[in-house]
C-alpha cells in the first residue's frame, strides 16, 4: 500500500506530462452565452492525444442536463471516416461565471479537466478550445469545415500563440 501511495504522484504527473503547444496560453477572448454554445460542433483539427488516437469524423454535442450541468457527448469514427463509431459521454460545469468561457469537464469519476473557450465567432459558427497548460487545442465549427475555414481557424490559433504545426486535421465525409 505504501508503494502505491508513493507511486500515485508519479502516475498523476505522467498524465499531464507532454509537450505544450502554447507555453503561455492567453485568457479566453470573449464571454460565452451557453445557450448559443450548446449544440453540435465538428472538430476541424486538434492536438492529438491518447484518448482521440485514430479518430476521424469527430463531433461534440453539448446540451443541458436536469441537474444544471452540461451534457457532453463526443463521437468519433475509429480509424476512418466510415469506421466504427465510438462515443464518450461526460459532463461539464462552468467555473468562471463572469464569462462562462472557462469550464471543467469530466468523462470519468471525480477527475475534471479544464475546457476553455479561447475564442469564438460572434455568430458562434466557430470556436477555439484549449486550457491553461497549452497542451490541448481543438478547432471547431458548426458545420463541416471547408479548407478555407480550416486555414482561417489555424491562422487564428497561431495568432493566439499556439504551435499550429502540432495540429492534426480531422477528416470528415
Amino acid at each position: 500500500m505504501k508503494l502505491w501511495l508513493l507511486a500515485l504522484p508519479l502516475l498523476l504527473a505522467a498524465c499531464v506530462a507532454g509537450p505544450s503547444g502554447n507555453p503561455s496560453p492567453p485568457q479566453p477572448a470573449k464571454s460565452v452565452e451557453l445557450d448559443r454554445y450548446l449544440g453540435r460542433w465538428y472538430e476541424v483539427a486538434r492536438y492529438d492525444m491518447r484518448f482521440e488516437k485514430g479518430c476521424e469524423g469527430v463531433t461534440a454535442e453539448y446540451s443541458t442536463r436536469p441537474d444544471g450541468l452540461i451534457r457532453v457527448l463526443n463521437t468519433c469514427h475509429q480509424g476512418a471516416v466510415d469506421g466504427p463509431v465510438k462515443t464518450s459521454e461526460g459532463k461539464a460545469r462552468v467555473v468562471d461565471t463572469a464569462t462562462n468561457a472557462k469550464l471543467k469537464v469530466s468523462f470519468f469519476g471525480p477527475f475534471w479537466g479544464d475546457y476553455w473557450v479561447m475564442d469564438r465567432a460572434d455568430d458562434y459558427s466557430w470556436a477555439i478550445v484549449g486550457e491553461g497548460s497549452g497542451k490541448y487545442l481543438w478547432l471547431l465549427t458548426r458545420k463541416l469545415p471547408t479548407d478555407l475555414e480550416r486555414e482561417a481557424l489555424t491562422a487564428r490559433a497561431k495568432a493566439l500563440g499556439y504551435d499550429t504545426a502540432m495540429l492534426r486535421p480531422t477528416k470528415h465525409f
